[in-house]
């Protein structure tokens, strides 16, 4: 019987390891399997929030300035959310330490329509600057008055503007006329409205269909 008794004995503990092995095996198939799935889906989530952002160039807004600042240039990037936008805008090539303001306006060129102020954009050292704002920015961003100093109907603001905040800098540079007896061209697209020229903005896009009015939420 001791014969007989060891090998089934043997045979049982062995069916039990290759069961105990195979059952090992599934489970990591089952792992990687889940973790696979879960970074497809991940994946796809992302994809999906990002494929609603929508990005686009800020250019120099003259031959002037593409001349004085031969790499200026800019770009914008807008996620809508559910209730409002996040706007990330980048500039570079810019003078060294030089202060913009940003401005969403109503046309791209002079005379610009109906605009409002948005944001500082500092530059650094190199000429590089950034900065984020959550907003409106999209296909209904409008302004209307109905009374006050001023009266007007529902007016979108589909483009963007960034201007000189020191008019000095511009006119230091030569990208505005500097003849013996000029001065600095100031315009009031500041917080204290003593800007200098506009130096970038989005006249890619036509005049009634900025950049904005491809943004929905």
């Amino acid at each position: 019987m001791k014969s007989i008794r060891l090998p089934i004995q043997s045979i049982r503990a062995s069916a039990a390891a290759k069961a105990g092995a195979v059952a090992a095996a599934s489970a990591v198939v089952a792992a990687v399997g889940l973790t696979a799935g879960f970074g497809a889906t991940a994946s796809a989530a992302t994809g999906a929030a990002t494929a609603k952002s929508f990005s686009f160039a800020l250019d120099p807004s003259s031959s002037a300035i593409s001349a004085c600042l031969p790499k200026a240039s800019g770009h914008v990037t807008i996620t809508p959310n559910k209730l409002n936008d996040i706007m990330k805008v980048s500039v570079s090539g810019m003078p060294a330490n030089a202060g913009f303001d940003l401005f969403v306006i109503q046309q791209p060129t002079a005379p610009f329509g109906v605009a409002w102020y948005q944001t500082d954009v500092q530059a650094n050292a190199y000429g590089n600057g950034s900065a984020t704002v959550q907003g409106v920015f999209d296909v209904e961003t409008f302004s209307v008055s109905l009374g006050g100093t001023a009266t007007f109907s529902p007016t979108h603001q589909y483009h963007l503007g960034l201007w000189f905040n020191d008019p000095n800098v511009p006119f230091n540079l030569g990208c505005e006329p500097n003849k013996p007896g000029d001065k600095p061209i100031v315009t009031p697209f500041n917080g204290e409205q003593n800007a200098g020229i506009q130096a970038l903005n989005t006249a890619e896009f036509p005049d009634g269909a900025g950049p904005l009015s491809h943004v929905h939420r």
